[in-house]
């Protein structure tokens, strides 16, 4: 059914420019708007009208989109595939709350780790030994906390800076180490099985640079773990008292408000994460209890899903006109892209339609100056998702006036473009989509409620696509090969067990290497 009516977007009349649909609807200013939270969410530019949308939202009941955002709420396997719960929501729960899962009732347990990382992070703001927090993570462990600790660099402990290490490339973890002082130095490895070999391999080498300056004995005091693998935490010399915990119902790019977000919460506090929690759950009571035709997250993937299989749009941007978000696209990609870039559904069998869009995205005012002639003149049409601010978290208004300026101009001038038919290089033709993502500051709240907008949009889309958008064995083949070669790089050659092009390269990198 999902198959069918996916394939009848294609069928749809297109709609009119936007121009026209603007002059033909004075209201659509207004009506094409929703609140959510303390997000203000426009999506008058968007490609559709009200045709189209009544067809979106047909698409959404037969797909079964609130039965699937039901069973995430109570707790059901709706990950197929690794037979999991999908409870990252479980994660911002209010005390009290209740969220089961089979079974047991999840949220004494959340809290109670909540709890210890509070605990922990008000000693390490207080005490003022440590002045350089180091998550080493990759992934989920990585992405979510070092986007959210840029993001909210307004509300840091002024006197704690952190730093966050992922590559495997040890100029990665060289230019961190640099010049800090590993007395006031503290590691958070953070990996749940205690087994990414990225991770070890940065954190084994934060170790010994740590070691050589202070001695064995000063692990205990400069490394904690976010982990579930006790015995690898302890022979690593890691304190299982100094371990933070969490669930395989909770996905890698799902993390960043569980223990992985131990270093934020460092950074900006307790009561300043707890905050940042509250936002998530804001939205996810949206998501929960709104219409279909009034839920933000619903709307958005519908008009996402138009795109990609009605219109054959194949990106999209994310632009946020705040220069602390400037790595909230690159968040944007792993949640996206790792969890709907599938191309086999829920029975196994390969989906006949486009699944998740390619990603990407700059801060403004700094894209306008890069790939924006693309985006107005190019020949592929790239949606896009503005996000703004009324005010900064600085104290130069006149600042963010000219940046809102930019936001909302070039909104207009992708929606409505300028006709030059003198002077056909400099013709705009317009009728570019977007959508407009405004709320008054970026607070922890509000950034919470940005990331739980788009986890819900590609909850909804990945249902009406049929995939499931919570597993990830994409990632797994590459991993295997690496741990294959690695050792051919440095010991004895193995003649063709690769392709002849992969021997080659080993072949090369061997005889260079030496």
């Amino acid at each position: 059914m999902n198959s069918l009516s996916l394939d009848s977007l294609s069928e749809l009349d297109r709609p009119a420019p936007l121009g026209e649909l603007f002059a033909a609807d004075p209201s659509r200013a207004e009506r094409y708007v929703v609140q959510a939270g303390d997000l203000r969410i426009d999506w008058s530019k968007a490609a559709v009208d009200d045709t189209i949308l009544a067809s979106l939202l047909g698409i959404a009941e037969s797909s079964g989109v609130v039965q699937r955002r039901d069973a995430m709420f109570a707790g059901e396997h709706i990950n197929v595939t690794e037979d999991r719960a999908v409870g990252h929501v479980a994660l911002r729960q209010p005390r009290g709350a209740t969220f089961t899962i089979d079974g047991h009732d999840v949220v004494p347990e959340v809290h109670e780790v909540l709890d210890s990382m509070a605990a922990f992070a008000d000693r390490v703001r207080s005490e003022g030994r440590i002045a350089h927090v180091v998550n080493i993570g990759i992934g989920g462990s990585d992405l979510g906390p070092a986007m959210a600790d840029r993001a909210l660099r307004a509300f840091r402990h002024e006197d704690i800076r952190c730093s966050f290490v992922s590559n495997v490339d040890g100029a990665d973890i060289a230019s961190v180490l640099a010049g800090s002082d590993p007395a006031s130095t503290l590691f958070v490895v953070a990996s749940k099985t205690f087994g990414t070999i990225e991770t070890l391999t940065n954190a084994r080498t934060a170790r010994t640079w740590l070691v050589e300056a202070l001695g064995e004995s000063a692990v205990v005091d400069h490394f904690v773990a976010v982990s579930t693998n006790a015995e690898r935490v302890s022979e690593f010399g890691i304190d299982t008292a100094n371990m933070f915990g969490f669930w395989d119902w909770v996905g890698g790019r799902y993390s960043v408000d569980s223990a992985i977000g131990l270093s934020l919460m460092i950074s900006i506090g307790p009561d300043a994460f707890g905050e940042f929690l509250a936002g998530f759950h804001l939205i996810d009571e949206h998501f929960r209890t709104a219409p279909l035709h009034e839920n933000a997250p619903v709307i958005m993937a519908l008009i996402g899903v138009w795109y990609a299989n009605g219109l054959g749009y194949d990106t999209k941007a994310v632009l946020p006109y705040a220069h602390d978000l400037s790595r909230f696209p690159a968040y944007l990609q792993q949640l996206d892209m790792e969890s709907n870039g599938k191309s086999v559904d829920l029975a196994g069998n390969r989906v006949q339609h486009d699944t998740g869009p390619i990603v990407w995205g700059e801060p403004g005012t700094n894209g306008q100056h890069a790939f924006y002639q693309l985006i107005h003149q190019g020949t592929r049409i790239i949606p896009c998702d503005f996000i703004g601010f009324a005010h900064g978290n600085h104290p130069r208004q006149e600042h963010q006036d000219l940046l809102m300026a930019n936001l909302f101009a070039q909104s207009e001038a992708l929606a409505f473009g300028r006709a030059n038919d003198a002077e056909p290089h400099r013709n705009f033709e317009g009728d570019r989509p977007n959508t407009v993502i405004l709320a008054e500051r970026l607070t922890p709240s509000v950034l919470g409620q940005l990331i739980a907008l788009y986890e819900h949009i590609v909850h909804v889309q990945g249902t009406i696509w049929g995939i499931n958008s919570y597993d990830q064995w994409g990632v797994e083949l590459g991993k295997e090969l690496a741990n294959q070669i690695t050792p051919e790089l440095t010991g004895e050659p193995t003649p063709d067990r690769h392709d002849s092009a992969t021997n080659a390269l080993i072949d090369w990198y061997r005889r260079h290497r030496a």
